[in-house]
């Protein structure tokens, strides 16, 4: 018989879909109070939060924010308008594209990366419980 999923697992399941969706809901809402769009928010950490020994190349942030390479290049023209983000040539291969945070850019981020921190100190406990009883399932009571 295939592993069924609990009455405790679905309530788990419900809440860690309802914590992620009160965060995503927050992170929308702080993005907007300092005058960009959440999706410009996502593209300035993006680039800000790359690993060390990655580029900032449209491609590379279109894969982290899970877009297509098309609709990466329109968010950073628009980020480019509000003067959020700079594009540069490449070093190596003049015809790629680098990206990186205006000043301004960097200012709005910090902001908006202070703010989530403090809410995701305050949030991280009833998410990591809510996380907890999905992966260890001695955690979960009898249905």
């Amino acid at each position: 018989m295939p592993p069924t999923v609990s009455d405790a697992e679905y309530r788990a399941l419900a809440d860690v879909r309802y914590r992620i969706r009160c965060f995503i809901n927050f992170s929308e809402e702080s993005a907007r109070a300092v005058g960009i769009e959440p999706q410009q928010h996502q593209l300035l950490l993006a680039i800000r939060g790359l690993p060390e020994d990655a580029a900032p190349t449209v491609g590379r942030i279109a894969e982290r924010l899970q877009i297509q390479h098309h609709s990466a290049v329109e968010l950073v023209n628009r980020c480019v308008e509000k003067g959020l983000v700079k594009k540069k040539p490449g070093e190596r291969d003049r015809r790629e594209v680098l990206l990186d945070l205006t000043p301004r850019g960097r200012r709005l981020l910090e902001k908006l990366a202070l703010a989530h921190r403090t809410e995701l100190r305050s949030f991280a406990p009833v998410l990591l419980h809510a996380l907890s009883a999905l992966v260890h399932e001695e955690a979960l009571p009898p249905t």
